[in-house]
């Protein structure tokens, strides 16, 4: 039996004898989509063995970055978050090999797996496995969207503190359940936020953005922007950093506030009359 990862996303599937018959659930979703090529699959084993570079960043005393080059399904960074009692493996690698698994090792292995959104599901249940079935935790609203079902995995929501001084925000917008990850110790204990695709940075330094899709440019509307910053007012971060390698490193709250300020003006028609 084989487990099947899409080619785009890069999420894993169940272990079969075949490829799945049917289309990536997770690609034919608006948020997401389908190449002109069509639904295309890989395996493991395949992604393993391609020649790929590991990617490896000391961020911050307690947080790491690892990845890949040449980038696989959708480019993100994996963060690892190092705490006294154990680790956080934050938006799991879409790809395991054991050059990638011996270095999180080196780091003090994995306590937690934890997806920001269903994007980045990717093969969170692998990771588990490899390192004695640690709990996968995947928010309750977004169970549907889990392609590999298994004992590991455990729903939460709302807040949950998993790791001393590291609590799971469900801030919703991107999908209903994404979360962001507070990390009270990060930026030289300033607070650090690691987000999914509900706010990611943009070219612009000290700005950052609010999507229901990035691919197909599809903006989330105003009520739900608003409802995600008063979800993040409880919390202090002076740091934020995301999936794609962007990050806010210095007045990040506040960047967060004001973004969401010009992104409500513009989106609810404030600067209509400049059109």
């Amino acid at each position: 039996m084989t487990v099947w990862i899409c080619a785009t996303c890069g999420v894993e599937h169940p272990d079969t004898e075949n490829p799945p018959s049917t289309t990536c659930a997770i690609c034919a979703d608006e948020r997401q989509y389908v190449p002109e090529t069509g639904q295309s699959w890989t395996t493991p084993n395949e992604l393993a063995t391609d020649g790929h570079e590991l990617l490896h960043e000391q961020l911050e005393p307690c947080l790491h970055r690892l990845g890949r080059e040449p980038s696989f399904g959708i480019p993100h960074w994996t963060h690892l978050v190092r705490t006294p009692e154990g680790n956080l493996l934050w938006d799991p690698p879409n790809h395991i090999d054991q050059p990638l698994v011996d270095r999180v090792t080196e780091l003090g292995g994995v306590s937690v797996v934890v997806a920001s959104h269903p994007h980045m599901y990717c093969s969170q249940v692998s990771w588990s496995h490899r390192f004695g079935d640690v709990p996968v935790l995947v928010h309750s609203a977004d169970r549907e969207w889990v392609r590999r079902e298994d004992p590991v995995i455990r729903e939460w929501e709302a807040t949950e503190r998993i790791l001393p001084g590291v609590t799971l925000v469900e801030v919703g917008g991107h999908f209903p359940g994404s979360a962001v990850a507070h990390v009270a110790d990060g930026a030289e204990g300033s607070g650090l936020l690691l987000t999914g695709d509900t706010i990611a940075g943009v070219a612009a330094r000290g700005w950052v953005t609010f999507m229901r899709s990035y691919p197909n440019r599809i903006p989330l509307s105003p009520g739900l922007v608003e409802r995600v910053v008063r979800r993040l007012e409880p919390y202090e971060f002076d740091h934020l950093r995301g999936l794609a390698g962007d990050a806010v490193l210095g007045g990040a709250k506040e960047a967060v506030r004001r973004s969401a300020r010009r992104h409500v003006a513009w989106t609810g028609g404030e600067y209509d009359h400049l059109g």
